[in-house]
């Protein structure tokens, strides 16, 4: 390779305090995190959450009013987009539609003045990668969605970057194919361990089954770091836990080694809140059972949903809407009819109450 351009980026990506704003509206607020060699990261959020300006100053294509950004260990927050060495993947594919398939994924390798054996080379390499080496020849619009969008990632990957930024990739495509390409990048990771992946989405489906771990950002901020097991078994905050898959949010007051809920005692671990304070309790829909068990609740039901496999219904407890999904009931109860709920102590997290619940766009209400 010749040029001026970077070669392949090593060792991660690290946010060391990054803020942005436009027109003196912060839109990413003193950011700290880092995305480990090799490892995908997800940022969640709803929009306007700060996730797409984050990975656009990873690109280049935002500068921050304060703090750095750095690739391995150069500081790249001062360099214009074409001299990082990474590659970028957008959610409407951004195809050249007058060239060819090979051609598209020639481009980058083009710009960088790679010899052209190289490219014919690296070409033949990335589309094998994404299983398109039988489309080279075809233009965009002989393509589906989805191959279309496994071109973009074969011209992300033909300049073999360090760092590959994915920006809603699938958002575009219906839920079949968004299936097949959540399954075809995960497969894409274990090829290629090396690369650290930064992914932008706000599908928690996207986020929990590709990311090694999720940054969840929420009003310009990250508000929560972790695996997808962490953040989905044990959250720490009620945004994380509304917005990392689907739960029951329910007011309670400590006790001694229980808590109490619409009159209701439940026991549970207390962790740090000391008896007497007001908390939350987060139980997750399919951990909630009908019937008698431990820590039973009793109220009405004031809506059964049928999902295929499950019924998804609601109960109402003094107050308070409590949902469970359940295997498919042959009978299903009736609106109003009596029922009981419950839940094992040990499925049950509480977290401390610092205000109402926030009400999260995306895909986590459902």
């Amino acid at each position: 390779m010749t040029g001026t351009v970077a070669g392949p980026t090593a060792g991660g990506i690290r946010f060391d305090g990054v803020s942005v704003a436009y027109d003196g509206n912060t839109v990413l607020d003193r950011l700290h995190l880092t995305v480990e060699p090799g490892e995908v990261m997800a940022l969640l959020g709803p929009s306007g959450s700060g996730k797409t300006t984050a990975l656009r100053a990873v690109a280049g294509f935002v500068r921050p009013v304060s703090g750095r950004v750095l690739l391995g260990d150069r500081d790249v927050t001062a360099l214009p987009p074409h001299r990082r060495g990474i590659g970028m993947v957008v959610q409407q594919y951004a195809l050249f539609p007058h060239m060819r398939v090979r051609d598209n994924v020639a481009f980058g390798l083009k710009a960088r003045k790679v010899d052209k054996p190289e490219i014919t080379t690296r070409v033949a390499e990335a589309l094998d990668l994404v299983g398109m080496s039988a489309y080279a020849a075809r233009y965009p619009r002989e393509l589906s969605g989805g191959q279309q969008q496994r071109v973009a990632i074969a011209r992300a990957l033909a300049v073999r970057p360090g760092v590959l930024l994915l920006d809603e990739p699938l958002s575009a495509l219906d839920a079949q194919l968004r299936s097949g390409m959540l399954a075809e990048l995960a497969r894409l990771h274990r090829e290629l361990p090396e690369v650290s992946i930064l992914y932008v989405t706000h599908d928690q489906v996207e986020a929990l089954t590709l990311a090694d771990r999720i940054a969840v950002m929420d009003r310009a901020r990250l508000q929560d770091c972790g695996t997808p097991q962490e953040l989905y078994r044990t959250p720490r905050t009620r945004f994380t836990a509304s917005f990392v898959g689907n739960a029951n949010l329910l007011p309670v007051t400590a006790g001694s080694g229980s808590v109490s809920f619409a009159g209701h005692e439940l026991e549970l671990p207390i962790g740090e809140v000391a008896a007497g304070a007001t908390a939350t309790l987060c139980v997750r829909p399919h951990l909630v059972g009908l019937g008698d068990g431990p820590n039973a609740l009793t109220g009405t039901v004031a809506e059964v949903q049928w999902r295929g496999s499950t019924h998804r219904l609601y109960a109402d407890i003094d107050g308070h809407r409590v949902k469970a999904d359940l295997r498919e009931l042959r009978e299903p109860p009736a609106l109003g009819e009596k029922v009981t709920l419950h839940f094992a102590p040990e499925d049950a997290v509480l977290l401390p109450a610092v205000g109402p619940a926030l009400q999260p766009a995306g895909g986590s209400h459902d």
